[in-house]
């Protein structure tokens, strides 16, 4: 049940949300950071696909080229694995060993989905056999399915997998995640790739502080969201002495840092071009700071995340790019000065990922 703050806490207005979210989102005005810490304040970068972190980092960081990320990546200070929401993120090599065994019994409890596929497979072997096979040289999904369904040829090899992935911190190795690279996934432990431990678990309290950091002012509800934990409630309240807390519109109780960036709502807000699975999108509970409510549903369609396009701070269109266009679908109309910041902007983004590439800027209604 959300919790409703007390009528003594100030409203925060949908436009004041946005604005102060797109503060710590980066998203405001580009700021002048590296890539690597970028990925550090923003808790990492949700990445299914591998060109979505450089998407997310042009549209944020003054100057960003893709070797930016690349160049960390590669160096192992940056690098891919499940974390938050069971899913691949990209992180520091800190958060990689720290983030991971926070939400270790989240990925505990994901494997419940699987134990008929696990019967008679015993967990703590299975684990011990995962990590020598991957440590001793990375490999395929396929090769480690292959070595675990000889040991336990009875089981399901996709719950074999699933359970390995669940049980080690799995990093997907480069080349794969590099710019203008490919490569297969091959796995091998984060601690074998980054050359150091895992680190004890972070105590919840501090990563809400850096969750405030990168997407408050926020209630509970939505930074187990974020997060894929639950029972959260315990850490905010430890911390509400420090913090400031405000309502939204609807009364939920939203807690923030008290110095973080709130600005003014009439703040202007450029245009951005954001990746599919950006995490401004998925890290609250309550989306309506970022989505209008008549576009409801429209960045989705099943599983698929699509590239969203904000205008005045809010979700007013997606985008893709054909074989000689960046294709930019409209929700509503714009002005014909609204029209040339997006082209303005779409052009940045192209001359950032694709120098030497030619694409024409064009414009379409998206059909519902």
């Amino acid at each position: 049940m959300t919790t409703k703050a007390g009528t003594t806490a100030p409203v925060l207005g949908i436009r004041a949300l946005n604005r102060a979210t797109l503060a710590r989102q980066l998203l405001l005005r580009r700021a002048a950071m590296s890539a690597e810490a970028a990925v550090a304040h923003l808790v990492g970068l949700q990445a299914q696909n591998v060109k979505p972190p450089y998407y997310a980092l042009a549209a944020r960081l003054d100057g960003f080229t893709p070797e930016d990320l690349s160049a960390p990546m590669a160096d192992r200070r940056v690098a891919r694995l499940v974390t938050l929401r069971s899913t691949i993120h990209t992180h520091t090599a800190d958060d990689c060993l720290t983030l991971r065994p926070l939400v270790q019994q989240a990925r505990e409890r994901e494997l419940r989905t699987f134990r008929k596929g696990l019967a008679g497979v015993d967990l703590d072997r299975l684990t011990r056999l995962s990590r020598e096979l991957v440590e001793d040289e990375p490999r395929t999904l396929r090769q480690l399915r292959e070595a675990l369904v000889a040991e336990w040829p009875d089981a399901d090899p996709l719950a074999l997998s699933v359970a390995a992935r669940c049980r080690l911190p799995l990093v997907q190795v480069t080349p794969r995640g590099l710019w203008g690279r490919s490569g297969q996934v091959t796995l091998t432990t984060a601690e074998r790739w980054l050359g150091r431990p895992a680190r004890p678990a972070p105590a919840p309290d501090d990563t809400v502080l850096r969750y405030l950091a990168a997407f408050g002012p926020a209630s509970v509800k939505d930074m187990q969201t974020w997060a894929g934990l639950t029972r959260l409630r315990d850490a905010f309240e430890r911390l509400r002495p420090r913090l400031v807390t405000f309502r939204d519109p609807g009364g939920t109780e939203l807690f923030d840092l008290p110095d973080a960036p709130r600005p003014d709502p009439d703040t202007p807000a450029p245009p951005r071009f954001l990746p599919e699975f950006d995490n401004l999108l998925l890290s609250h509970a309550d989306r309506a700071r970022v989505v209008p409510p008549e576009h409801k549903g429209r960045t989705w369609k099943k599983n698929q995340s699509y590239r969203v396009l904000l205008v005045d701070g809010f979700v007013a269109g997606l985008w893709k790019l054909e074989d000689d266009a960046l294709v930019v679908e409209v929700f509503d109309r714009p002005s014909k000065t609204r029209r040339e910041e997006i082209a303005a902007e779409g052009g940045r983004m192209l001359a950032t990922l694709h120098a030497g590439t030619a694409y024409d800027v064009r414009f379409a209604t998206v059909r519902d």
